[in-house]
């Protein structure tokens, strides 16, 4: 949603407004808000007002605003529009269960508390001593209203939604309205989960006397299996995941625009925000619940990795590799020129950054501890002792060391001079070296790692096989 919501702010010349909506006390916790503002920041998707830089109509934290809520829901009660409510949770329960048993037709609050006082209500059985209040949900509710994205929806009709809880802290309902009504929020664009809560939204909205913001409810991503994507249960769901796994925030924005939008081109899905921007309208949105394809992402993420420089890669893989333990914060100025010169040998595989230092991972092994993968030295052939000892023999006494000298010299010494196809004749050579028969190219390889580490680890090799 907010990357739909600040590319219409772009577009329109609007400003994209960043609000914690932490009015559920029982749900909050402290850390989502700073993971919020990393997220987004990372992702690109930038807001001009919000609670960590301020704005005209601060405070952006719906729980600093307390005071600015209680007004309006004492106006709605001396309207007419809400009343309180004394029923107590337990007593709440009990009219569910009958109202499942029964199969009722109608379900929801019976509205026990209208129109009686506190002293009547404490007379009636499951009394509870803080009320809430309840919006009086009238008969003639608007059901239909006009979606930016969907056009004339139709929404079932809700109950009387409490707007005030017993702690004192608005309901989202009520917070939601007032705050968009007070910070001129024009748009809200927001899950196809809400539009069941749209109606009481456009009552209260009605009823303060306030012009009604446009709609824009987007679908919900689902699953392969269409299923609706759950943070419990995906993974994926969680921005930090995508962050963690290695995926460029580029990437991700790109896919995400691809999710519910078509391409610019239809022969050219990498897109910028920037084009992205330069093109949006609403009724191009689509309205079924897109398939998150993460095989898509990670076409996509590759298709970004390639087009970085080798430098702007290498930044990008050591930013990842700190964050993420998978590199030392305080490497030394050696292993960070070997890692830029290295990353141009995996560039062309690379799906996820995770996954660049990995492969590059014996470059920078010591050579008596480079660990040879015990299926591949199984699998690497009765003639690779020969084979090793005649690279040997013939890279010792090779002046050049350089990519295209250890080809020419390794073709010469085991293709041609061993009657060895090339295949077989490089397989314990690239064993040695990089302690697996696949690995990045091997005589780039040879030239990073230097003559005296290339022949060591020949050699060890040697005395194992």
């Amino acid at each position: 949603m907010s990357l739909f919501n600040l590319a219409y702010a772009r577009a329109t010349g609007g400003a994209f407004v960043l609000r914690i909506e932490d009015t559920d006390q029982a749900r909050y916790v402290a850390s989502s808000e700073q993971q919020i503002y990393d997220t987004l920041h990372w992702l690109g998707l930038d807001w001009r007002e919000g609670p960590d830089i301020g704005g005209p109509y601060a405070p952006y934290r719906q729980s600093e605003r307390l005071d600015t809520y209680r007004p309006f829901v004492d106006q709605l009660v001396s309207s007419g529009h809400a009343y309180h409510c004394w029923c107590s949770t337990e007593r709440l329960a009990e009219v569910r269960a009958e109202q499942q048993a029964s199969k009722a037709s109608v379900t929801g609050y019976d509205r026990l508390c209208v129109g009686k006082t506190r002293e009547e209500r404490a007379a009636l059985p499951g009394f509870s001593e803080t009320p809430v209040v309840r919006m009086l949900i009238p008969d003639d509710a608007p059901l239909r209203f006009t979606d930016l994205i969907r056009g004339e929806v139709h929404a079932p009709r809700p109950d009387d939604q409490v707007i005030l809880k017993a702690d004192g802290f608005p309901t989202y309902h009520l917070a939601v309205v007032v705050d968009d009504h007070l910070m001129n929020i024009t748009h809200v664009v927001r899950g196809e989960e809400w539009i069941s809560s749209t109606p009481k939204h456009l009552l209260l909205y009605r009823w303060l006397g306030w012009d009604e913001p446009a709609f824009a409810h987007m679908p919900l991503l689902r699953n392969p299996d269409k299923s609706k994507i759950s943070k419990r249960k995906n993974p994926a769901a969680r921005l930090t995941w995508f962050l963690e796994q290695g995926y460029l925030p580029e990437a991700l924005r790109n896919f995400l625009q691809l999710l519910a939008y078509p391409p610019v081109d239809e022969e050219h899905e990498v897109s910028t925000f920037d084009d992205f921007v330069a093109n949006f309208e609403w009724t191009k949105v689509n309205t079924v619940g897109p398939i998150f394809d993460l095989k898509k992402l990670d076409w996509l993420n590759g298709q970004y990795l390639r087009a970085l420089s080798p430098a702007e890669l290498a930044e990008r893989v050591v930013e990842f590799g700190v964050r993420e333990g998978q590199w030392p914060a305080d490497a030394d100025a050696a292993d960070v020129d070997l890692l830029r010169r290295a990353v141009p040998l995996v560039q062309e595989r690379l799906v996820l950054l995770s996954e660049a230092l990995p492969k590059l991972a014996y470059l920078f092994t010591l050579d008596a501890e480079l660990r040879i993968d015990a299926e591949s030295l199984a699998k690497v052939g009765d003639n690779a002792a020969t084979v090793v000892a005649a690279a040997i023999e013939a890279l010792s006494s090779l002046e050049e060391w350089s990519t295209q000298a250890i080809q020419d010299t390794l073709r010469a010494a085991l293709v041609e001079g061993l009657g060895i196809k090339p295949k077989f004749a490089f397989g314990p050579v690239r064993l040695a070296i990089t302690g697996s028969h696949v690995s990045p190219p091997l005589f780039e390889s040879m030239e990073l790692l230097g003559r005296q580490s290339s022949l060591d680890r020949l050699e060890l090799l040697g005395a194992v096989l």
